[in-house]
């Protein structure tokens, strides 16, 4: 599908995006077009995306017709869903049209930037490159950002600067982070997931260790120690390394660590000058988001920023302002005196950080919402799932939300409950949203904690419980 082309920032051309109300499209779609270049593209239906593309002055058309593609588009870009069937896609190949994936052409755009950043990881993208997002933009390096969630304080998910700086996440999904060309690269974890794609942990691990040796002689990896073999991912790398963990083996760690009343962390940050390797003074860092985990992301974030030249005054009062992303341990309102928040956790080792988060903020009983994603990941780690939603005194458990796949796998929410009832543990099933709504009416008591979970719609069930 790719043909060989380079975007070349002096050298605007008109760009066509197949899909292009999609996140990720839209965003890569703002920066070009402040770069001068000519933008264009299609999608489905009409959405709030689309129309403040064409509210920037973007032709987008609904329907995605062969008609709509001319001989003056210089280079078509497709999402990963678009198939050679697509009228489009057989439209641009028999023009000749130069083409690509979405990451290829991020991998290009990076290549325009001095000092690109890729975070990347099984868990933590979001909210690790929010993080640096915000602690760039309060150090005045006015960055350009292509975030995976809305970020409020740009209140969407792109940022256009005008330096040399520029952060993305990089997903590992159908290995497109392998597409581009980090000057910093992170790794905040490596877990098995994915496995309609890949074929095992040590598949994954191969992945994010060619991600590592993407990095040039001058870049600089910044890396979890805790990652289990690490030296298989770091041996025999070019570039600088930079390491983060839970003790002084490693460049950044967090000491006299303390948790507010809503699971807020609090801890010193002990770490190395990148330069000479001495200890630099500690820094006491107060995050406003909650959990464990949230420590590690945020020491990968201060590391990118120090490597970035930023203050730490600057870096530790950002932190500290940082309230986190869409659907990250968000707080969704009350209904009858239950608190109601949403998360994204679509994973075990996230069900995992969540619901410990959750146990160090105020409740009487724990009820957990999960709505499992994706039929394969359900079947692969099935009892991993039943063992980390365990952590909440009740569960309950919505359908599987499909996303891209159609076969079920002879799986269901229910074969998911049975593996829970089979731990000992309290589980529900409900065929439908509205069912749940009334259940958790019913039998949440004040001052209980209902954690709505997974990445699918299951926000509409917390949606629905708070509303007035």
């Amino acid at each position: 599908m790719i043909h060989m082309y380079q975007i070349d920032y002096k050298k605007p051309i008109h760009v066509y995006f197949v899909g292009i109300g999609g996140i990720s499209m839209s965003g890569l779609a703002e920066i070009l077009m402040s770069r001068g270049f000519r933008v264009s593209g299609s999608d489905r239906d009409k959405s709030s995306i689309t129309e403040a593309l064409e509210h920037h002055g973007i032709k987008v058309f609904y329907g995605q017709k062969e008609e709509n593609i001319t001989k003056d588009i210089d280079l078509a870009v497709f999402t990963a869903a678009i198939h050679p069937d697509n009228p489009e896609f057989r439209a641009v190949e028999r023009l000749g049209i130069p083409h690509m994936t979405r990451a290829v052409l991020l991998g290009e755009i990076m290549r325009n930037y001095e000092t690109p950043a890729a975070v990347s990881g099984t868990h933590g993208k979001t909210t690790t490159t929010s993080m640096l997002s915000e602690i760039l933009i309060n150090a005045g390096t006015d960055p350009t950002l292509s975030v995976g969630g809305i970020l409020k304080s740009i209140s969407g998910n792109v940022r256009v600067g005008k330096s040399g700086c520029f952060v993305t996440e990089a997903c590992e999904y159908t290995n497109s982070f392998l597409s581009l060309f980090p000057k910093i690269g992170i790794i905040l974890d490596i877990d098995a997931d994915h496995l309609d794609f890949f074929k095992d942990i040590n598949d994954i691990r191969h992945s994010f260790r060619r991600f590592a040796g993407l990095i040039p002689e001058d870049g600089t990896l910044i890396i979890n120690s805790t990652i289990p073999d690490l030296n298989e991912i770091t041996e025999g790398l070019k570039c600088h390394i930079v390491t983060y963990g839970s003790d002084s083996n490693s460049d950044y760690y967090p000491t006299d660590i303390i948790y507010d009343e809503h699971a807020h962390p609090t801890y010193t940050l002990h770490s190395r000058d990148l330069k000479s390797g001495n200890m630099m003074p500690d820094s006491r860092i107060t995050l406003r988001i909650p959990g464990e985990h949230n420590i590690y992301n945020s020491m990968a974030a201060v590391a990118a920023a120090d490597i970035y030249g930023v203050k730490r005054d600057i870096t530790v009062s950002s932190l500290f302002t940082f309230e986190g992303t869409d659907r990250r341990f968000e707080l969704k309102g009350q209904f009858n005196g239950v608190t109601v928040i949403d998360d994204y956790a679509h994973h075990p080792t996230e069900i995992r950080a969540t619901l410990n988060a959750a146990l160090k903020y105020p409740h009487n009983k724990i009820w957990c919402v999960f709505q499992s994603h994706t039929y394969s990941r359900t079947k692969a780690l099935m009892h991993e799932f039943a063992e980390a939603l365990t952590l909440a005194d009740e569960v309950i458990l919505a359908d599987i939300y499909p996303a891209r796949e159609t076969d079920n796998l002879g799986i269901s929410a229910e074969t998911l409950q049975k593996e829970i009832l089979n731990l000992g543990h309290p589980c529900y099933y409900f065929g439908s949203f509205d069912e749940i709504v009334n259940f958790a009416r019913k039998n949440c008591n004040k001052n209980d904690l209902l954690i709505t979970m997974g990445a699918g719609n299951v926000y509409e069930i917390g949606d629905a419980l708070v509303k007035k």
